[in-house]
């Protein structure tokens, strides 16, 4: 990878959080691809989404990295691990300097807001002053909306796909149902990195159900005996992708961040009204919804563009749910490749 860098930037003055609470130093982990260019306007930010890391070139591979539209060889692309997660940036599993013990589950509760704020700090630490592209997916997007509405300035074109300006009551359901899982496990609040294993599975299978689809499921996880009556593809399937993310994630972690989640409404502290907070949105922005996405449908992303002054939306088929976010890259890189010009 073109100039390929892995840091961490430390904070080391008081974070106050949107609640009120505050942390006494942050560290946000971070990469960079690519060269800043003497301008100064060559730069990409992607926002990342809820277990994913700041590494954007591996987990959206195919549309970010070498040989690919966002290519470090044209762009200085830059991703921040977002506050609370487990992958290095400042969350439950840090060391609180006050007791020289891991947060755990005295970790503050944080909002989308507080995640941007500590990426405005990382911007201002590397000296960006412009940024071409802002562009995030599911809760990605939900940063990269707060974001533009914080420092509108600072943003030439934001892209957005599959994601929405406030928290549906769906998503809350679902995430509710998520922590009810973690929660029901024996270790939940244990002293221990490893606390909320089993529940945090659990949880993951219960995203997965809304991460896909039916039609989805119906097609690659279909057992073709009719005379079997255990042991279903299906089962399997979603006990390989529960230990998957338990190897890479946390439980106190997952449980903080879909709190922060359930928290986004860009109305909070604007007028409350969703429509008027939308339309202060002025700069020409990309959004991508997918047809077959039920966990962020299509009506969000629709309501986006009514009220954005320069959105462009496009829908895209796509047989994998929300998920097609991260894996339609061919469909998502021609339709941008317009969308800029190109």
């Amino acid at each position: 990878m073109q100039n390929y860098q892995s840091s961490v930037y430390q904070y080391k003055q008081p974070f106050v959080l949107e609640h009120g609470s505050v942390l006494p130093e942050l560290s946000i982990t971070y990469h960079t691809y690519g060269t800043l260019n003497a301008a100064g306007d060559n730069v990409v930010w992607v926002c990342h989404a809820l277990t994913a890391s700041s590494d954007c070139a591996d987990w959206w591979k195919g549309l970010v990295g070498a040989g690919c539209y966002i290519d470090p060889s044209e762009y200085f692309i830059v991703c921040a691990n977002i506050l609370g997660s487990c992958y290095g940036t400042t969350g439950p599993l840090s060391i609180d300097p006050v007791t020289g013990k891991p947060y755990y589950s005295s970790f503050p509760q944080i909002t989308i807001r507080d995640m941007v704020s500590a990426h405005r700090l990382l911007r201002e630490h590397l000296g960006i002053q412009s940024i071409a592209l802002l562009m995030g997916g599911s809760m990605g997007g939900y940063q990269a909306l707060e974001w533009v509405l914080t420092e509108p300035a600072l943003f030439r074109r934001l892209f957005l796909i599959a994601t929405s300006p406030s928290e549906s009551a769906w998503g809350v359901a679902v995430h509710t149902a998520q922590r009810l899982a973690i929660e029901a496990d024996p270790s939940w609040r244990d002293a221990d990195p490893q606390a909320g294993k089993a529940g945090l599975k659990a949880a993951r299978a219960i995203g997965m159900l809304t991460y896909r689809n039916y039609g989805i499921f119906q097609e690659a996880q279909t057992d073709p005996d009719p005379e079997k009556i255990d042991g279903f593809r299906a089962s399997s399937y979603i006990e390989y992708q529960g230990d998957k993310l338990v190897k890479r994630f946390n439980a106190y972690a997952y449980w903080l961040l879909t709190k922060a989640m359930d928290s986004h409404h860009l109305a909070r502290g604007r007028g409350g009204n969703l429509m008027e907070t939308l339309q202060r949105i002025s700069i020409p922005t990309l959004i991508i919804g997918i047809e077959s996405d039920i966990l962020c449908p299509l009506a969000e992303q629709e309501f986006m563009a009514t009220y954005m002054q320069q959105a462009q939306l496009v829908r895209i088929p796509s047989a994998y749910g929300h998920d097609g976010f991260i894996i339609e890259t061919g469909q998502i890189t021609t339709h941008l490749r317009a969308w800029m010009g190109e």
